[in-house]
């Protein structure tokens, strides 16, 4: 059996789905796995006990098949996942993205953007008749402790309209908040 369909079968036998196998020459398989998202439901992410169950599953399936490798590496997407597929688009719809365009906009931008500009940081967003956007300002962002004037005028929002076949690479936006995960809802009289 090749190796793809034995990883394959492992992995989604324990309920879990195949994102990517990496080979590498050095004799290291990189197995990265992923939760399966149905909509309307909450958001479950990989553990690393989930890591460790594949990684033991495939451990036994691989001997059995008799395939070569050094070292077996089982890890999440990461932070800055990859986005694949358009179901991985309406997963992520709201979070913040990074969007490399094929071409770039050109004179479509209307003088908004930089002409030859093909690389994007916005909020997501579904678009009109099946289109996605992301959004974003050019303001710089403040500074820990700044304070920012009531009279400054905030940067405009940019909304860039696209469908999945002009995008080079799409992946989430690595950004990491340090305190917690947000703040905590007042208790209700």
């Amino acid at each position: 059996m090749a190796l793809q369909q034995v990883v394959q079968q492992t992995v989604e036998g324990l309920g879990f789905e195949l994102v990517e196998i990496e080979h590498s020459a050095g004799g290291v398989l990189r197995v990265t796995i992923d939760t399966h998202w149905e909509p309307e439901q909450a958001q479950r992410f990989i553990t690393v006990d989930d890591c460790e169950v594949v990684t033991r599953q495939l451990q036994f399936a691989l001997e059995v098949e008799g395939v070569d490798y050094k070292r077996l590496e089982v890890s999440s997407p990461g932070i800055d996942r990859l986005l694949r597929h358009e179901t991985d688009l309406e997963r992520f719809a709201g979070e913040i993205i990074d969007v490399t365009l094929k071409a770039p906009l050109g004179a479509a931008a209307q003088g908004q953007v930089a002409v030859n500009r093909k690389k994007f940081r916005g909020q997501l967003a579904r678009g009109n008749a099946g289109n996605w956007q992301i959004s974003w300002s050019d303001a710089p962002a403040a500074k820990p402790g700044q304070r920012i004037s009531k009279k400054r005028e905030s940067a405009p929002v940019q909304v860039l309209g696209f469908v999945w076949d002009e995008l080079r690479e799409a992946r989430l936006a690595p950004v990491v908040n340090f305190k917690g995960r947000g703040a905590k809802a007042s208790p209700q009289d």
